[in-house]
């Protein structure tokens, strides 16, 4: 039987205006009809989703998430049981796709038996785009090292399936980047700088060569045609990581003018993760933040934002990006009125976290839009996102949830 969503308005994901009086219809797993109301006839067989003057939207895309994690005090990670982090994570994912987040870019920690558990229905999630572990270089960021001398991962890593991602030198990245395809990366993550959480390095410390880098992004490439992901904050290691190749840069906290340029030279997408630091910032006291990562939150948060404007009033494509994980599950559209601070428009906004976080997932042919033949993830908001994007933040707001053609929440 087809799910004929109605009496509201249509954001379809592709930038133009709203349709007010819009219909979709869904058929088994895929979208039929996506427009007018008086575009459609109905056989007045179809079940029926009254959106009560709501807005009827593509499910949205986190395309920087870690999907086995949320941000925890040491102590009570060295006393969590290794497998307990599953358990939880069945929770995060099903908290994610509740927020109206239907499909998910993981930046490491989740591995293939989690993605089999979501496409087999074992466990509701988002659909899932794996990047298993991180590369990184030894004493960069994601080496567990601390200061004492002891390794503290934020997550487990080096167990069946989940490679251990630290290398040195052209054959060791080669080898970990073979070693992070044999166990179902779809994209491959690399640390191109140093970051805000890692105890020994700085968000502006390059990590690994530019000879490094190229090398990570032939063998996805000539592999099995698989992007790279890069984590990259300071700006000679974001010009690296464009010059090498790679398809988008997270965070990019410290780009520059010539960066920007090489960017849209490139085609490379920002995924900026405006929420990150600010998250940092606020439950930093709860989550037993190191105060080195207080600290370099506080001196990076203007800075984020203000390259972000820079990025954007420049023309770069920007793909919406969370980190969740670094804060609660769930809270990921707090990054949409974040943006709108940084000088989008709603609109701009919800394209950057439909159809343009569809192509930098490579999934846009499937996903993204309300367009006939589309997989059918449609959510329900309520009230106009458009008038009040920061609503959006608020779970509550996001009152239907269909992937892939099942309705996976629905408390209207």
């Amino acid at each position: 039987m087809a799910i004929v969503f109605k009496n509201g308005r249509v954001i379809d994901g592709n930038g133009g205006e709203p349709i007010s009086k819009g219909l979709v219809v869904v058929e088994g797993a895929y979208i039929a009809y996506a427009g007018p109301e008086d575009g459609y006839e109905l056989k007045g067989e179809e079940q029926v989703v009254d959106a009560q003057g709501g807005t009827i939207m593509p499910g949205l895309i986190d395309t920087h998430v870690h999907m086995m994690m949320e941000y925890s005090p040491l102590a009570e990670r060295l006393a969590t049981p290794f497998s307990f982090m599953y358990y939880q994570a069945a929770q995060y994912l099903k908290t994610t796709l509740h927020a109206g987040i239907t499909s998910v870019r993981d930046a490491l920690g989740t591995d293939l038996g989690v993605k089999k558990a979501v496409e087999e229905g074992v466990i509701p999630g988002p659909r899932l785009q794996l990047s298993i572990n991180a590369l990184t270089i030894t004493g960069g960021h994601g080496d567990g090292y601390t200061v004492s001398g002891k390794e503290m991962d934020i997550l487990p890593s080096d167990y069946p399936g989940m490679p251990n991602g630290k290398c040195d030198g052209i054959e060791e990245v080669r080898r970990k980047t073979r070693e992070m395809l044999r166990a179902g990366a779809e994209v491959i993550k690399v640390h191109a700088t140093g970051g805000v959480l890692s105890a020994t390095d700085h968000p502006e410390f390059t990590q690994f060569s530019l000879e490094e880098l190229k090398v990570i992004v032939e063998e996805g490439r000539f592999r099995k045609g698989i992007k790279v992901m890069a984590h990259a904050q300071g700006a000679e290691g974001i010009k690296n990581a464009v010059r090498a190749g790679i398809h988008s840069i997270e965070h990019g906290i410290f780009i520059d003018d010539e960066a920007i340029e090489l960017m849209l030279e490139n085609g490379t997408y920002l995924v900026p993760t405006l929420l990150a630091p600010v998250a940092v910032l606020e439950t930093a006291k709860e989550t037993g933040m190191p105060e080195t990562a207080v600290q370099k939150s506080k001196e990076v948060i203007e800075q984020h934002q203000a390259s972000f404007q820079k990025a954007y009033r420049a023309g770069v494509k920007i793909a919406m990006g969370t980190d969740a994980g670094v804060m609660k599950h769930g809270t990921n559209l707090r990054e949409l009125g974040l943006m709108v601070d940084g000088g989008m428009t709603p609109m701009e906004a919800i394209v950057a976290s439909t159809k343009t976080a569809a192509a930098c997932l490579g999934w846009e042919d499937r996903v993204g839009t309300l367009e006939n033949g589309k997989l059918a993830d449609v959510i329900i908001v309520k009230g106009d996102p458009l008038a009040d994007i920061y609503s959006l933040a608020n779970n509550n707001t996001v009152q239907v949830v269909m992937k892939n053609g099942k309705i996976e929440k629905n408390v209207l």
